[in-house]
């Protein structure tokens, strides 16, 4: 069959599995849309607002479905709008393949009318890249692209496509069935045995796990090992929603601003199994002092990280899901009271001071700010708490997909909003983007899901702009912005280490988001309490389409637990005196 390169482009997406892609059009993708057009009743394309808010649907979509998200851009800026989002998906192990435009072959080296080395430029935040200058290899390219991006451990492929490529015309010929992933690794047996003998002898094991048990589909696994050797769980922000929280067993999220009695217990522990995660800064603080109390065994299906950050007494590398069953076969059942009893502790411990930091009141009426929450009124003790926030919107929520954004809003949901499923809590974890949430909340909801999107007044100006694609979209998504008027982990930071210099972060913004939602064709309320909340939460829960919830909170709220930078559990702040 004689067909167009644009047409092999469309045909090999729809022969992968791809039903829905998002992108914007251009000068150097014309012929790549037609064919998208001609074929829309088997392949729906999302526009959004912006090349950048594209990615991020792309990577949403991944992130909740598990399948490879796509995303079209054309050259020069085009291209190179996608650049935040490709290296967000790449920081946290999202499948995606990015389909750019470029121009004619003849012209590429030519400074031509927007003409950039996208290949070149993305190199250092892809899995691979390739760019395509013979027709007759476009279609297995783009096959290989879909094989790398979610093999082993998944990642971003960017495809550069030239004009005259898309023009030109070849033989094609379809496959059956989409390409499979390369064989997994597996870790060896001497490797798992060395393993559960350093578990059985361990009288306080603890398991850290991160993303990879999401990406590796290893949940249930992780869970029984946890529930034969009797250790408690914590996880890095990106392992959270592997595990439900109500888990017995799971203490939450630990690291700089985890669960106190999550980051307690893995200091205490004299082994820590840690199964698919990166140990990342923010996971460890200080490293020298991050495993001084205990062996360390490192299981992961990228050899790459092992050793990287934290040297570990025994690395494993292979399939996380494979590795995690096999070694529970091979560990011994045992109870351990006396760690049951101190987690316990532990638990009551992190009870009091939460309740504890809870009892007060960070606002003091300052004056010396444009912040919403000195315009209140309200005393501010009476005023809204995040954790109020978090509570009542998972209240109305049901199974909704939680996406955030950057900040101390993201901590804040990430420390509290119960979570029961995989998939289910969507956020910037390695590159930490500010702006993240709006598209990837599109792509959340473009797979179907109902989604609720946790963000700041400095994040949501950042893309508010996909506010028209979700309009537009009819997506079915709840946005709830914590708005303190300033940039709040920022401003956290200058209050604690930079003697409160304020520098640039108080916004002194005068933006009403209700009127901005009603502007877009959304709807919005402003709350200023629990009880208003309440009821606007039960009117965005009925609501068709996005609805915006602005939610008003103190510019002095603090995200707490918090290790200082480079600091150590020795150094836990928890109540601001």
């Amino acid at each position: 069959m004689l067909i167009s390169g644009a047409k092999i482009v469309v045909e090999t997406l729809i022969e992968q599995g791809c039903d829905t892609v998002f992108g914007y059009p251009g000068g150097q993708v014309i012929n790549l849309f037609d064919e998208l057009y001609l074929c829309r009743d088997r392949i729906d394309h999302i526009l959004t607002a912006h090349e950048q808010g594209a990615a991020h649907a792309a990577d949403g979509y991944a992130r909740a479905t598990g399948k490879v998200g796509v995303v079209i851009a054309t050259s020069g800026p085009g291209a190179t709008n996608l650049v935040t989002g490709i290296a967000t998906a790449f920081l946290d192990s999202v499948p995606m393949v990015a389909i750019t435009g470029n121009v004619p072959c003849g012209l590429i080296g030519r400074d031509s009318f927007q003409e950039v080395d996208i290949v070149g430029v993305t190199m250092p935040i892809t899995k691979h890249n390739f760019i395509v200058k013979d027709i007759r290899e476009l279609a297995d390219t783009l096959r290989m692209a879909f094989k790398i991006a979610k093999s082993g451990r998944p990642g971003p492929v960017l495809v550069d496509i030239p004009k005259d490529v898309q023009v030109a015309k070849c033989e094609f010929e379809p496959k059956a069935q989409p390409v499979i992933p390369y064989p997994l690794p597996f870790a060896s047996d001497d490797k798992l045995e060395q393993a559960a003998a350093l578990i059985d002898k361990a009288e306080r094991p603890y398991i850290y796990f991160g993303g990879g048990i999401i990406a590796g589909k290893a949940s249930d696994e992780l869970i029984a090992l946890a529930e034969k050797i009797d250790a408690p769980m914590g996880c890095s922000l990106m392992g959270l929603s592997a595990v439900p929280s109500a888990h017995p067993k799971f203490l939450g999220m630990q690291g700089m601003h985890g669960h106190y009695a999550s980051s307690v217990a893995e200091d205490e522990a004299d082994l820590v199994i840690t199964l698919g995660a990166r140990f990342s800064d923010r996971a460890t603080g200080n490293k020298n002092r991050f495993a001084q109390n205990f062996k360390l065994i490192h299981i992961d299906i990228d050899g790459a990280e092992l050793h990287k950050n934290i040297p570990a007494d025994l690395a494993v590398k292979g399939d996380i899901k494979d590795a995690a069953a096999r070694l529970t076969e091979l560990v011994t059942k045992k109870e351990r009271p006396e760690w049951q009893k101190r987690i316990a502790g532990l638990r009551e411990e992190e009870r009091l001071r939460t309740e504890q930091a809870l009892s007060k009141s960070y606002g003091k009426d300052c004056g010396n700010c444009s912040a919403p929450c000195d315009k209140t009124g309200l005393p501010a003790d009476q005023r809204l708490r995040p954790y109020d926030i978090v509570d009542i919107i998972s209240s109305h929520a049901g199974d909704a997909v939680v996406v955030t954004d950057v900040g101390q809003h993201q901590m804040w949901a990430a420390q509290r909003y119960p979570l029961k499923k995989p998939r289910t809590f969507l956020t910037s974890g390695g590159l930490g983007t500010m702006g993240y949430g709006m598209g990837a909340a599109i792509g959340a909801s473009a797979a179907g899901k109902h989604t609720v999107l946790f963000t700041g007044d400095g994040s949501f100006g950042m893309n508010l702009n996909e506010l028209a694609t979700a309009v537009t979209q009819e997506t079915p998504l709840v946005i709830v912005i914590m708005n303190n008027g300033v940039l709040g982990m920022v401003r956290q930071w200058q209050t604690l280490f930079f003697d409160k210099h304020y520098s640039n972060t108080t916004l002194s913004r005068k933006t009403d988001f209700v009127k901005l939602a009603e502007a877009f064709g959304a709807e919005g309320r402003r709350c200023f309490t629990a009880e208003q909340l309440e009821e606007a939460a039960k009117e965005a829960f009925a609501h068709k389409g996005p609805f915006v919830l602005d939610c008003v909170v103190d510019c002095d709220e603090f995200v707490l637990p918090m290790l200082p930078p480079g600091g150590s559990i020795d150094d836990i702040i928890t109540e601001i005196k």
